[in-house]
């Protein structure tokens, strides 16, 4: 058996799948919201930085095709795991009480789950620009600002205007933070690196980093519909 084939048949390396693509995600989220949080700059600075990913091209596209990869495999091996588990525990308690172990932590894959959904409407609304799902009949592809540059900052404000949008967004972004405060944590076990001097140290700083990008990622949405942006 070849190192690479006992990655996606074995146990332990199915672990190391989801942690390595949860790394990945999670650097991903980092820089997604470290661009989002442009449009607080105002017009010209998100719609340069949306030009500027634009004027990628192929690079974007493979950068993308990555991410899509990582998500795919990622939930792969969750729902593989999640299997595992179950199977090695075939007969249900009949009062369960879990111990020492948090909500974030027992709710997991279905949280996981809720996410690729919004991640895929995320695409669809704001990547893909399909203007039957954006709830303002506007199409954001058509938008352009005076240098004729793709209006970024003028597609999220219509977009996160629709309170609905906006209530989804807030919703997937908490379950990614819950989501998150124990992905990180068990990403360093997963790949070895959570010893019991630094489990304490290393649950806080996933709960921190949590908390700072729900924080991050709903002040857009919720500046939108207070009308601090607009």
């Amino acid at each position: 058996m070849t190192l690479f084939s006992a990655m996606f048949t074995s146990t332990l390396g199915r672990k190391y799948i989801m942690a390595l693509t949860g790394l990945g995600l999670f650097g991903f989220v980092v820089a997604h919201l470290l661009g989002n949080l442009q449009i607080f700059l105002g017009p010209e600075a998100i719609n340069r930085y949306g030009s500027f990913l634009k004027s990628l091209g192929e690079i974007l596209w493979a950068a993308r095709i990555a991410l899509i990869v990582m998500v795919v495999l990622h939930i792969w091996a969750a729902i593989k795991l999640s299997a595992e588990n179950r199977a090695a525990r075939p007969v249900g308690y009949g009062k369960y009480k879990p111990v020492g172990s948090s909500y974030a932590s027992r709710t997991m894959l279905m949280s996981g789950l809720i996410i690729a959904a919004f991640i895929i409407y995320h695409l669809l609304h704001y990547t893909a620009l399909i203007k039957e799902i954006n709830l303002t009949g506007t199409d954001f592809s058509q938008l352009q600002d005076e240098k004729g540059r793709h209006d970024v900052y003028r597609m999220m404000v219509l977009g996160f205007q629709q309170p609905m949008v906006s209530i989804f967004y807030v919703i997937a972004i908490a379950l990614l933070s819950l989501h998150l405060s124990h992905g990180v944590s068990g990403m360093f076990q997963s790949l070895g690196l959570r010893s019991k001097n630094y489990k304490g140290l290393i649950d806080g700083l996933a709960k921190f980093m949590a908390i700072a990008l729900f924080a991050g990622y709903v002040s857009i949405p919720l500046a939108v519909l207070f009308g601090i942006v607009k």
